[in-house]
């Protein structure tokens, strides 16, 4: 059975909900709530009703809260309800009008019997107006029908935009958002044709699409977006045919006057400097070590014996967006020279994953990336760290900022969570920035775009998020 508890914004929630200890302070279980018999003087009759009633839009300013707390997600689970019990606990009084209480939050586990739909069943028959979570896209696929059917709003933390519908919003930060952000500013700059070099797998495919959509809404012509296996030599050959090569190889000088020899780029499957090392991920640096004097004395052998390759005219395009990490991002950069695209004509663009080791990007001088400003995070942070101990994973931010919608709402609407309020135009204060629930389910945020220095010195926030609307919340 769903294990359903009772959260009032005022309770003790001292310590992670994670802490056996912790987790009980403040908790009262809620017995399973029967209905009135038909046998009752004054519900029989003929006007009494004998069939299933239709559902009706939910008008409780209950917060429903669906999370593992149990299984192998526990941990994390209980991180996210420490974050939406933050934000409850900070602004969960209701002052709707002819209203003043507080808030309360009834927490589901979709880890228990039955999974996340026996929870958002369990979440309506409790009469919650909303629900918070869940964790996955597959639990928030699972949830979705039941919640649905009784007119709750579901704000998921999925960052799967595949699930995003009327109804159902997607909290999460997905590579869509970041594309766009990343298509928006480049056109700015004056970058018309785009393409796009992906690893065949689901992130690569979800950059892939936002490219193809955010390419299209901004009037852009159709991107061209390959999708390598992730060998080194698949990747070598289909960046190769991506920018053209054999076309502006055939096409340049044979004397070599228009234009200066370019060096040949070393294997990357051969040993490199130490400065090289500095510029990868440091999990890569035994890779780029990997070659003994002698195989680096061979390899110096056979470059001499190469003919050098001219200076090739630019690929045919002006950005490029990539979507690798770890070795599989080494073996593009070496596809890159190889192939002579570089920054000096070509905008490279990456996803936000690249935040984590921005120092180790030397090579992608000048590079673009998506992200939350970090300082936007900052006194969450600090309170986060003084109530529970411990500074919050970044998953905790989507959990404070879906309760901190619910709080807001439930003290503008008199009757549970309106749509057309959920979608105001002014959008909600989040913890890594402003953001807008669209009406067709995705959530629109305020990113930064970053740009990737040299030397190992990081990212500089080349363009601020946008703040140009008034957020309020």
């Amino acid at each position: 059975m769903t294990r359903t508890y009772s959260f009032l914004s005022k309770a003790s929630t001292r310590g992670l909900a994670g802490n056996g200890a912790g987790r009980k302070a403040g908790m009262v279980v809620l017995g399973t709530v029967g209905l009135a018999m038909a046998g009752c003087a004054d519900q029989s009759g003929p006007g009494a009703a004998t069939g299933p009633q239709a559902p009706k839009a939910a008008t409780s300013h209950k917060i429903g809260v669906l999370l593992p707390l149990t299984g192998p997600n526990a941990a994390l689970g209980h991180e996210l309800l420490a974050g939406a019990q933050l934000a409850l606990a900070e602004n969960g009084t209701s002052t709707a009008p002819g209203q003043a209480s507080a808030l309360q939050m009834d927490v589901h586990d979709t880890a228990a019997v039955g999974g996340a739909s026996a929870a958002a069943t369990a979440a309506a028959e409790a009469g919650d107006g909303i629900i918070l979570g869940p964790l996955t896209a597959v639990d928030t696929a699972a949830a979705a029908p039941a919640a649905q059917s009784a007119s709750m709003p579901v704000l998921a933390f999925t960052s799967d935009v595949g699930q995003a519908r009327n109804g159902v919003w997607v909290m999460g930060i997905t590579p869509e958002d970041q594309v766009e952000r990343l298509v928006a500013t480049a056109r700015q700059e004056g970058r018309h044709r785009f393409a796009a070099f992906l690893p065949d797998n689901p992130l690569g495919h979800a950059l892939g699409n936002g490219l193809l959509a955010s390419c299209r809404d901004q009037g852009l012509m159709s991107p061209t977006i390959v999708y390598h296996t992730g060998s080194q030599a698949s990747i070598t050959q289909m960046m190769r045919e991506l920018s053209s090569y054999d076309t502006r190889r055939a096409e340049a000088q044979p004397d070599g006057n228009a234009s200066a020899p370019a060096s040949t780029p070393a294997a990357p499957a051969t040993g490199s400097t130490d400065t090289a090392d500095k510029t990868l991920p440091s999990d890569l640096a035994a890779a780029l070590k990997g070659g003994s004097d002698t195989s680096a004395t061979a390899s110096a052998d056979s470059a001499a014996q190469t003919p050098a390759v001219p200076k090739l005219a630019p690929p045919p395009f002006d950005a490029l967006l990539l979507g690798d990490t770890g070795l599989g991002l080494k073996n593009v950069i070496g596809a890159l020279a190889d192939s002579q695209v570089s920054s000096a004509n070509v905008r490279i663009m990456g996803p936000g994953l690249w935040a984590a080791f921005a120092t180790k990007l030397g090579a992608l001088k000048g590079a673009w990336y998506a992200a939350p400003d970090p300082s936007s995070r900052q006194s969450f942070a600090s309170r986060f760290m003084a109530r529970n101990h411990h500074m919050p994973r970044p998953l905790a931010d989507l959990s404070y900022d879906a309760a901190k919608v619910a709080t807001t709402v439930a003290r503008v609407a008199p009757n549970g969570y309106p749509a057309d309020v959920l979608t105001r135009s002014e959008g909600f204060a989040g913890v890594d920035g402003p953001f807008t629930l669209l009406p067709d389910g995705r959530t629109r945020r305020a990113l930064g775009v970053f740009e990737v220095l040299d030397n190992g010195v990081g990212a500089k926030l080349l363009v601020p998020a946008t703040t140009k609307s008034a957020v309020s919340g």
